[in-house]
């Protein structure tokens, strides 16, 4: 399994400016991370996997979305043109990540493993908060230099609004 050390020396060696956080309370997920590193939800990162069933395969998917605005399986189904898709079991996400499932970090992810990133994600110098694989340990890292080493594709995962005609709606008076 990966852990923060392994990102620590991968952030380094690619001269990224970073800190491992020693979070106060161990965490079980990224979820969790607003809470143990007093930051608002929009300022922490979290990679939620998917299984999607497409026509001929069944695929691993890893989404990167702030906690505030977690990816819904149907958004990400519809921007695939999948057939089905499902949360990744906790067995699914640590065969396909190599991170321990709920601690997962959009860092260091196989090169296989398809990665959708939220494109509300800003690349601002703001600091944001991740996962490392431990339940100990946060990254700490500006938003820009983060997004700027991600490998994946940008997309949108707001809901989409239904087209057609607006209706207005009078209010009684």
């Amino acid at each position: 399994m990966k852990d923060a050390l392994a990102i620590h020396r991968w952030l380094l060696a690619h001269q990224v400016h970073h800190e491992i956080v020693r979070l106060p309370r161990p965490i079980t997920g990224a979820d969790e991370l607003p809470g143990a590193v007093s930051a608002p939800p929009g300022r922490c990162v979290a990679v939620t996997t998917f299984e999607v069933a497409t026509r001929m395969e069944e695929e691993v998917v890893a989404v990167v979305s702030s906690v505030a605005a977690p990816p819904l399986p149907g958004v990400v189904g519809g921007l695939l043109g999948v057939r089905r898709v499902r949360p990744a079991s906790a067995f699914t996400v640590n065969a396909a990540t190599d991170y321990a499932a709920g601690l997962v970090c959009p860092l260091l992810l196989p090169a296989g493993l398809r990665i959708l990133i939220d494109d509300r994600l800003r690349p601002d110098t703001e600091p944001i908060f991740t996962a490392t694989g431990e339940r100990h340990t946060a990254l700490r890292i500006r938003a820009l230099d983060l997004l700027s080493v991600l490998p994946g594709k940008t997309v949108d995962l707001t809901i989409p609004r239904p087209e057609g005609p607006r209706v207005a709606v009078a209010s009684r008076h």
